[in-house]
């Protein structure tokens, strides 16, 4: 059975409305989107590092409720694990503040039972931190010889800015490696000042790998594809009051990647190159994983939107 790997930070998401704390959940990029896949009864497994302290252990356990193999998380002594306040505004949009204080960042990779058909989420600072980047680096390197698919989030966000010409060899990499590649207009805008599809696609993404998916929040999102293949799509309306867009872009990941394994599109498949009807239906997954998470204060799809995915 193919399963979705995902690597990535945690963190504690500390959520903020009008400055009063009004919820706090694990979170981090890949984590919420390996949580929503876990509770979409999709096999998976996360790999990460935290302290060894009471939050360390929520992110565990709560990893083990959702269905996710936690045996990836390295847990270090006389560390704390890395917090995140999420601030929203007046439109429920997140602006953030990070802590942490990790001394060692030394984490331990130890999942190599990859097969071919598998599915790496991987993404954010953490995926081109040069800290850890021997690691990861290799972790992927290996992933896509033994035939899985890599999916890469860049995520880029604005507390990096200063970081772009140290780290510019590592996302290269990344992108080399990557199957699939999605951006944000607000990463492109931070990393390289640009913010068309097309300039992005053509000078920053093409050259190492032709599948690009660019999202622009609630305006249409942008597919770019080999053989000139280009195509607009209206991103769905959330059924209901936007709560919180914390997780949209981590739960359009999600979906996506839930496509590909329901749909059953193999490495094969996108090596030849996506249909338009394949298109179709894994934006169409993305965008409703991405609609339902907006719907709730959560990091991550609800139990009830996975039971009607499975019905």
């Amino acid at each position: 059975m193919r399963r979705v790997i995902g690597i990535g930070e945690t963190v504690l998401d500390i959520i903020f409305k009008g400055e009063q704390p009004i919820k706090a959940v694990p979170g981090g990029s890949a984590f919420n989107a390996i949580i929503s896949l876990g509770r979409a009864g999709i096999p998976a497994c996360f790999i990460s590092e935290t302290g060894n302290d009471r939050v360390g252990e929520w992110v565990k356990r709560f990893l083990r409720e959702n269905g996710v193999d936690d045996s990836g998380i390295c847990m270090y002594h006389n560390s704390k694990s890395p917090l995140s306040l999420a601030f929203l505004d007046e439109n429920n949009n997140a602006d953030y503040i990070f802590y942490k204080d990790h001394p060692h960042d030394q984490i331990e990779i130890t999942c190599s039972d990859i097969k071919e058909g598998d599915v790496v989420v991987y993404g954010s600072f953490f995926a081109i931190n040069p800290v850890v980047r021997p690691q990861v680096y290799a972790f992927l390197k290996y992933a896509h010889e033994q035939g899985a698919i890599l999916y890469y989030d860049l995520n880029y966000r604005a507390s990096h800015k200063d970081d772009m010409l140290r780290v510019t060899p590592n996302i290269i990499e990344n992108l080399e490696l990557a199957d699939i590649v999605r951006g944000s207009d607000e990463d492109f805008d931070i990393m390289y000042g640009k913010k068309d599809a097309d300039s992005v696609y053509r000078s920053e993404i093409s050259f190492y790998t032709k599948k690009f998916i660019y999202t622009r929040g609630a305006l249409p999102l942008e597919v770019r594809a080999e053989g000139g293949f280009a195509r607009q799509y209206l991103v769905k309306p959330v059924d209901g009051e936007v709560v919180s867009t914390i997780g949209a872009g981590d739960n359009f990941n999600a979906g996506f990647v839930y496509g590909l394994i329901h749909e059953n599109v193999t490495r094969e498949d996108i090596d030849r190159g996506l249909t338009p009807e394949q298109w179709d239906s894994l934006i169409d997954y993305g965008m409703q994983f991405s609609a339902e998470v907006c719907r709730s204060i959560n990091n991550y799809v609800s139990p009830e939107f996975c039971a009607r995915l499975k019905a």
